[in-house]
C-alpha cells in the first residue's frame, strides 16, 4: 500500500508558459464537433495527463477530448481522456481546477494517436526543467 502523500504519477510533470487547451465533454448524443470551454490555462502537463483552470466543474470519471495549444506550435495536439479530479479554486479568477489522464495511445479506438506522444515527448525535452540537486564530482565540505 503506497504510503499517503506519496508521489503516484510515473510521468515527469511540466509547464509550458502560454499553453491553453480547449475540451469538450463526449456524452453519448452529443454533435462530435464545437467545443464547452476554450482557451483554458495549462497549469501542468506530462505524457499521461494535464492539469488546467476552468470555469466549469467537470464530473469524476467523464470522458473528455482536449485540443492543446502550445504557442509557436502550428497545430493544436488532439487528446482524449478521462477527468480524474475537479476542485473549487477558491477566490481565483477560473473557479476550478481539473485533472485530466489520457487515454493509452495507439491506434484503436479511443486512444491517443502515437504522433501526440511523440509532440508531447518532444515539449518534454523542450520545456522539463533540470533537477536542481547535487553536482557529481563536487563534494559539500570545503576543501574536500
Amino acid at each position: 500500500m503506497p504510503e499517503k502523500g506519496m508521489e503516484r504519477r510515473v510521468c515527469q510533470r511540466f509547464k509550458i508558459p502560454g499553453a491553453t487547451v480547449s475540451y469538450r465533454k463526449n456524452k453519448l448524443f452529443s454533435p462530435k464537433t464545437g467545443v464547452d470551454e476554450e482557451f483554458c490555462p495549462v497549469l501542468d502537463l506530462s505524457r499521461g495527463g494535464l492539469r488546467f483552470l476552468t470555469q466549469k466543474p467537470l464530473k469524476f470519471k467523464s470522458r473528455i477530448t482536449l485540443h492543446l495549444s502550445i504557442p509557436g506550435e502550428r497545430a493544436p495536439i488532439d487528446l482524449k481522456g478521462r477527468v480524474r479530479w475537479s476542485t473549487f479554486n477558491a477566490g481565483k479568477s477560473y473557479k476550478y481546477q481539473a485533472g485530466v489522464q489520457f487515454n493509452p495511445y495507439g491506434l484503436e479506438k479511443d486512444q491517443n494517436v502515437p504522433q501526440a506522444l511523440t509532440r508531447i515527448v518532444g515539449l518534454e525535452q523542450k520545456f522539463v526543467e533540470p533537477e536542481t540537486g547535487p553536482v557529481p564530482g563536487k563534494t559539500g565540505e570545503l576543501g574536500a
